[in-house]
């Protein structure tokens, strides 16, 4: 482990799972306002009612016999995303890049057929992914084309930025590239990296795999030490604007950045990891009772950005 005791831990502001569960999560959570992060679908639709960018909804399926039309409803899609609403850590995810002679083309180059696709989102209905078990809805987006910033950071999936947003307020980010091990997800419990991000420059700090440190990208030998994200004011007004959108006081905001850059809300988690920290080198701890110290909080979302910019210099 890349610290040893409880001092230490201490020392770095470590927030551990107790402390978050009790003291932020459920402090700062309103279990009402869950729905809106648990269900895909229904992120995308408040989304849209925010004008918050994410990528375009094709169609839902919430029915076993609507499957008895998908081929057609593919028909015209050569590339696209299958979704369950309500699924979590990247399970259920099938991602289609392309068609080849009727068959449908995974990221890993794997040919499938139309029986597979039906099967695998009459698995999603029947709740095999849903965070409870129960029955779900399979969401079928648009593919995302993510920024060429990424080749070769990244191992067949498309890598994401997750930042956790603390009443309004951006505290801490991380690239999350996916690898051969993490099934080209970017799951930090399957194997992908986690690049930790200066909050107020989006430039890497260091990068982790199962929590040791890494200096190359396993599969494709790319360094991970000069890493910029582009568009970073961006990318931090959008997290910000999922509070006000949400309601929800502490979450984590998941964004890609598309083929020409813009920003795009993937989804919201209401229980953010907290491998973040081990990405980054320093605590949480810290910057959330900063936010709670304040006497007056910042109303907009950008004046809230504009805080941490300025207050948040060190990485």
């Amino acid at each position: 482990m890349w610290c040893t005791s409880v001092r230490r831990l201490r020392e770095l502001g470590i927030l551990g799972m107790n402390a978050r569960n009790i003291n932020y999560i459920a402090r700062y959570n309103p279990r009402k306002l869950y729905p809106l992060v648990d269900d895909k679908l229904k992120t995308k639709k408040l989304a849209e009612r925010h004008g918050i960018p994410a990528p375009k909804l094709h169609f839902v399926v919430r029915e076993q016999h609507r499957l008895r039309t998908i081929e057609q409803r593919l028909l015209n899609l050569s590339g696209f995303a299958i979704k369950p609403a309500k699924g979590s850590g990247g399970k259920g995810i099938l991602v289609i890049v392309a068609r080849k002679e009727g068959k449908f083309i995974t990221t890993s180059g794997t040919s499938l057929g139309i029986d597979h696709v039906k099967r695998h989102i009459s698995n999603i209905l029947a709740g095999l992914y849903s965070l409870a078990g129960t029955p779900d809805v399979a969401i079928i987006e648009e593919l995302i084309e993510f920024s060429d910033l990424f080749r070769g950071y990244s191992y067949q999936g498309v890598p994401d930025i997750r930042i956790v947003v603390f009443r309004g307020y951006p505290v801490m980010a991380m690239l999350r590239l996916a690898t051969r091990i993490s099934n080209g997800k970017a799951n930090l419990h399957q194997g992908a990296i986690g690049v930790g991000l200066n909050i107020c420059t989006g430039t890497s700090l260091k990068a982790v795999q199962y929590s040791m440190p890494m200096t190359i990208h396993p599969d494709t030998g790319n360094t991970l030490e000069h890493i910029s994200i582009p568009r970073w004011g961006e990318i931090l007004l959008l997290a910000a604007r999922c509070y006000d959108m949400t309601g929800l006081g502490y979450i984590g905001a998941d964004i890609v950045l598309d083929g020409t850059n813009n920003p795009l809300l993937l989804e919201l988690n209401a229980r953010p990891g907290l491998a973040i920290q081990i990405a980054n080198g320093h605590g949480l701890l810290p910057r959330l009772r900063n936010i709670e110290g304040l006497k007056r909080r910042h109303e907009s979302a950008q004046a809230r950005v504009n805080y941490i910019l300025k207050t948040f210099t060190t990485p």
